[in-house]
This record gives structure tokens, sequence and C-alpha cells, in this order.
């Protein structure tokens, strides 16, 4: 095994616009491409997410370029996924995405534990944002308003007024938000994230902005909605301790490292890799390959079983700024 690198998928949404192609993404000026879907392993999707089609990363480099990540799984096991706890389907649990918000996002939910055990092929979705860029004044909607009963929030979405019942947060560039599968939510215009979530494209809206001819959920979403959720803070990946997750969840952590000359070590660093900012090569992953050139927008999947001289190295003017990502272990 040797550090996969996978191709994106772009997928255009009515919310989208141009600005992924800052972040290494073969997207035109005028563009609306809402999502850059990095790493994927879902069988099917819904309708209203991803178009009910497959969505599958395939690898773009060394023996397995051409594959797909499932296939990949399939002929190497517990060699790429080590301990990692699995999809219901067996597939990778984790889906990496940017997204460019040149609009609202709906006002959505995704279900609950308890919905998605009463109801088969509706998955848990629980994600973070992590805030690459922000336009001034650019907020994300996250979680009700306090005090805000199932009552009145069914009053509010009948009367077209969801967004008062919505906490408004001003964002910037180096925060990430995490949002349990359950939260009440929508990515605010102006803004462009990392966003990490488990393996699941099911989504409830419940307001859409005015816009028309898209479908939404408004009784299943009530079945998910935790009125009862702690407020959604804030972390910042830079103030957290070297060496130490600056978030962790039920289903994933994540810790942010800049690496430069010295060169980061692969072998004890499996799992998904977003590099989101600088330059630098992917050296020594497979014996009689060249080194792999890597920028803003690349990403990795470092298998449990890799070379002990794979490696990340950075520039010194310009340090790769990476988000590393485990997946939760199996029981």
């Amino acid at each position: 095994m040797y550090p996969l690198l996978l191709r994106p998928m772009l997928l255009d949404k009515v919310w989208g616009g141009d600005r992924l192609a800052s972040f290494g993404k073969q997207v035109a000026r005028g563009a609306r491409v809402g999502e850059s879907w990095e790493l994927a392993d879902l069988a099917s999707t819904s309708a209203g997410g991803a178009g009910g089609m497959a969505m599958v990363s395939v690898v773009r480099n060394g023996p397995f370029a051409g594959r797909t990540l499932r296939q990949v799984i399939a002929s190497q096991g517990k060699g790429l996924t080590g301990p990692v706890r699995m999809a219901a389907d067996g597939g990778y649990p984790l889906l990496v995405k940017y997204l460019d918000a040149a609009e609202h996002l709906s006002i959505q939910v995704h279900p609950s534990p308890a919905y998605a055990a009463a109801h088969p092929g509706a998955l848990i979705k629980s994600e973070c944002w992590l805030i690459l860029a922000a336009e001034p004044g650019a907020k994300i909607y996250a979680g009700l308003v306090p005090g805000t009963t199932p009552s009145s929030f069914l009053a509010a979405v009948k009367a077209g007024r969801t967004p008062e019942c919505m906490t408004a947060i001003p964002v910037a560039a180096g925060e990430c938000y995490e949002l349990p599968s359950g939260t009440c939510h929508a990515l605010g215009a102006g803004v462009v994230c990392l966003e990490v979530q488990t393996a699941s494209d099911t989504t409830f809206r419940v307001h859409d902005w005015g816009r028309s001819g898209r479908e939404v959920h408004v009784d299943q979403a009530m079945e998910c909605i935790d009125f009862d959720a702690p407020p959604v803070k804030a972390v910042r990946p830079d103030q957290s301790p070297a060496g130490r997750p600056f978030l962790t969840t039920p289903d994933f952590t994540l810790e942010y490292r800049e690496v430069g000359p010295e060169g980061l070590p692969l072998a004890d660093r499996p799992g998904p890799i977003a590099i989101i900012g600088g330059e630098g090569t992917l050296v020594d992953w497979l014996k009689g390959y060249r080194p792999e050139r890597l920028r803003i927008g690349s990403t990795l999947l470092v298998p449990h079983q890799v070379p002990m001289s794979a490696r990340l190295v950075g520039q010194a003017a310009s340090p790769l700024r990476c988000v590393l990502v485990t997946a939760a272990a199996g029981a």
C-alpha cells in the first residue's frame, strides 16, 4: 500500500460559485460549482443531494490509478483501512468536501440516530465546517435560537419565517464548527469551507430562501431536529497544542499541522489528509515512483500500512497547511 491521491468530483449547485478555482479545482469563471467531493465512497446518494448516483473516489497515482476507492478497499482490506469503523455497507466511513456558498444553502437537518434507526437508508450525517474564506459579514446558521420549541419552529416554517428561529453566527477564516446530526443549520453566502462528515448524503430541507423547484421535507425534519442541542461554538485549529486534535467527535478527529522542509512521516498518520494551503511534495511513497507535487486542494488517503519512508515535505516560505483526519475505530 501507499498514500493514495484522489481525483476531485465537482458538483454544480444552484447556490454554488467559482471560488473553488482558488483551491486547486478546475472551475471556470462564472461557474456555479458548489461542491468538490475529495474523498467519497457512497454506493448511492439522495436525489436532492448528489442526484442519486454513486459517488466513489478514483485513485490518480501509482499502481491503483484508475481504480475506485471501493475496489482498492476490496482488494487490500485492513491494509488500507486498519481498525477504522467502516460504514454499514462496507464503504469508507468518511466523506471530505470543499463547499463554495455563493448564496445561502437551504436550512436543513440530517437524520437523528433515532430516525436513522427507524428508517433504513436514512443515514446519520454528522459534520464539521472548517472556514477557509469568508466575505465581510458572512455568516453560518447553526442551531436554533434558545427557547425555540417544536410548535414555534413549525409555525415559523409554515409562515416562511424559519431564519428567525436560527442562530446566525458571523464567521472568519480559520474557525471550525461541529454540527452533529440533528443540528438544524445552513452555510451562509460568502463562505468557502472544508467539510468533513460521516459517509451520508441524507438531507431534509425545511427552508430554501425563496428558491422554487426544490423539495422540502418538513415532516422528516421535525422528527430529526434536536431542540435541546447545545449552542454551536467555534474552535480554532491554529490554537490547538501541537500534535493534538483540535476537534474530537464520536466519528472522527481533526488535527492541524504545518509542514516545512523537515517533513511529516506518514507511517503513523493513517487516514485522509486535506492540503488547505502551501506547496510541497509527497516523497518516497512507493519505490520507483517520482515525488508527487502537492498544493492547496490536494487530498490524499494514507493507508494503515504504508512505506516507512513515505512523507510530506513542504517549503520553508510556503509550508503545507494540512488537516489530518482520523476515523473512529471499530468495536
